[in-house]
Parts: structure tokens; C-alpha cells; sequence
């Protein structure tokens, strides 16, 4: 068991989940990867519960986010106490597990490449992903209509029970389909997580001026660079990285960043759907569940019941 030092704390990992970014960083894909040997997991939740000399003992108990940099994938871990993120105490601990990384980079989508009104048209593929969801809560509350994409009539459905107002199969018709929800005023900003024909899709039912963000690939495929598009309706095409974008905050830009996703969490405004929660030592068949269809996110926990005490603290 670790033990901390002079201004750090341990924490014991409530719950950790499985993200596509975590498989790159075990592949050595990712854009950015960590020293070996290393832990996996990019996010989770713990809980305070042994402080190191000169650290103020009323932070024992608390929930936090996992420490990024050092792994969420496992049962204890010791950090400095300038790292420590505290999250709303009354949210429970599977909620706060998925909580930040695909939130915020929904909100980001939303707020860093165009001026968007009330009344203004979106479109993402991917739309039940964790950060399509996480995007249509969020536009929602700003006013913004939202048109997803999904690939299959099962996801449809969910993702009306769910609350989306504007969803299409993701196939050719989309761009005249875009035409008719929006009255032919076609939508400001498109959201791209998937690539290959999908991607062509988004930039043709942008209007003139529109911005096509890339944050994902899950297509690999390669495919013809929309240049009708480019030059005749000047759609503008970047890229949004989520670890770049974080390296260029402040640490008190950052925890006011993460103050604006966690909020609408910690009153209801907003959800986040879990499939499924597995022991850590049931990680093979996290994995494979991980690869399967499914609506919402796969979780690990050292114990899945320690989920329901958490959410008794400060009560």
C-alpha cells in the first residue's frame, strides 16, 4: 500500500471508465503518452482517505477526480494535493466516473469555433457516443438545435427515449434531410468523430461559412477531400484535441473549465448513460464488453459496492 508524503494524499479509486483514448495510449497511438511502465485509464472518481504530513485532514472522505497522468486503473494511488480536483459529493460516484473528459469536450465543441445563437442548427455523427450525448444536453440548454447521426434504427429509438429531438440514420439522404429540418438554412457547425463518408455527409449539410471540427476517427477509411465544398461554400475544416487545448489553460483556468461542465451534474440538468459496471478483476471481460454494442459507458470498480456508500457521504 502507498503511503503519502509531505503535502499529498491517498486515494482509493471508486470507479474508473474505458475510453477509446485509453486504447491509444496502451497501442502508442495516442498524441501523447505516458513513461512505461504505466497504469491505463484516462478517468475515474475516488475518495480521500489518508493524508500525508502538513495536508489538512478535512479533505479525508472527499470524492475527487482520479489523478490523469498517473492512471485511474487502479485501487489506490498517491498524489500531490495541488492535483487534487474535488467533485460534487452528492452526484453519484458512476455519474462523477464520466464526468469530465467527454463533457468537456462537448462543451468546448460548442463554445470555442463559433458564435452560436439560440435558434442556431448543429449537426454531429456519433450522436449516442458519450460526447454526442454529452452535446445534445448541452446545446439544449443553450437554446441550440441539435441533429445527430446514428447508424442503426435501435439507436434511433434510444436516442429518442433519451430526449434528442432531431435524429437521422447516417446515410446519403442526410444532407437533403439537414434541408428540411432546418428549412433549407442548413446548420453553423458540424461535429465530426467518425471520418470516412460519414465526415462528407456533416460538411455538405453545413451552410456557407460553416466549421467542420474533427475530434475523432473511428472510420479509418480514407476518403475524397470535399473540395466543391471548400471552395464554393468556403466550409472550414479543423481539428480539436482535448490534451492540447487543456496544456494551453492556466490550473485556475482549467478548474473553472471543469466548474461548467460539472455543474449542470451536480443539478440535474444533465446524464450520462452507464452500461455496465465490472470488478477490476473482471477487466477481460470489460474489455470485450467494451467492444460490443451497447448504449452508454462500460465502468470499473474495485468493488461495485463501495458506489452505493459513496453516496452517502455528506449526507
Amino acid at each position: 500500500m502507498p503511503k503519502p508524503g509531505k503535502g499529498e494524499v491517498l486515494i482509493q479509486m471508486l470507479a474508473a471508465t474505458i475510453h477509446p483514448s485509453d486504447f491509444g495510449l496502451i497501442n502508442g497511438s495516442y498524441g501523447k503518452l505516458r513513461d512505461l511502465p504505466a497504469v491505463g485509464g484516462r478517468e475515474g472518481v475516488g475518495k480521500v482517505i489518508e493524508t500525508g504530513p502538513e495536508v489538512d485532514d478535512k479533505v479525508i472522505g472527499k470524492l475527487v477526480a482520479m489523478p490523469d497522468a498517473q492512471g485511474a486503473w487502479q485501487e489506490f494511488v498517491v498524489t500531490q494535493t495541488d492535483n487534487l480536483l474535488l467533485v460534487p459529493s452528492l452526484v453519484p460516484a458512476e455519474q462523477l466516473a464520466v464526468a469530465i473528459l467527454n463533457p468537456m469536450t462537448a462543451w468546448r465543441l460548442l463554445h470555442d469555433f463559433e458564435y452560436l445563437k439560440d435558434g442556431d442548427f448543429i449537426i454531429q455523427n456519433a450522436g449516442n457516443s458519450s460526447v454526442g450525448l454529452a452535446v445534445i444536453q448541452f446545446a439544449k440548454m443553450l437554446g441550440i438545435a441539435c441533429i445527430s447521426l446514428v447508424r442503426t434504427e435501435e439507436r434511433l429509438h434510444q436516442m429518442k427515449e433519451f430526449g434528442a429531438e432531431h435524429v437521422l440514420l447516417d446515410d446519403d439522404t442526410v444532407p437533403s434531410r439537414v434541408q428540411e429540418v432546418t428549412k433549407g438554412q442548413k446548420c453553423v457547425l458540424g461535429l465530426n468523430s467518425i471520418g470516412g463518408r460519414s465526415s462528407l455527409r456533416v460538411a455538405r449539410s453545413l451552410r456557407s461559412s460553416g466549421v467542420l471540427v474533427t475530434f475523432g476517427a473511428m472510420d479509418s477509411s480514407p476518403i475524397r477531400f470535399p473540395t466543391r465544398e471548400l471552395i464554393f461554400e468556403d466550409i472550414r475544416f479543423v481539428g480539436f484535441w482535448l490534451d492540447r487545448w487543456k496544456s494551453k489553460q492556466t490550473p485556475a483556468s482549467l478548474r473553472n473549465a471543469i466548474e461548467h461542465v460539472l455543474q449542470p451534474l451536480a443539478l440535474d440538468q444533465v446524464r450520462y448513460p452507464i452500461d455496465k459496471i465490472f470488478p477490476l478483476e473482471d477487466f477481460e471481460l470489460a474489455l470485450k464488453r467494451n467492444t460490443e454494442s451497447r448504449w452508454g459507458k462500460v465502468l470499473l470498480s474495485p468493488n461495485p459496492e463501495i458506489l452505493l456508500e459513496a453516496r452517502k457521504i455528506s449526507s
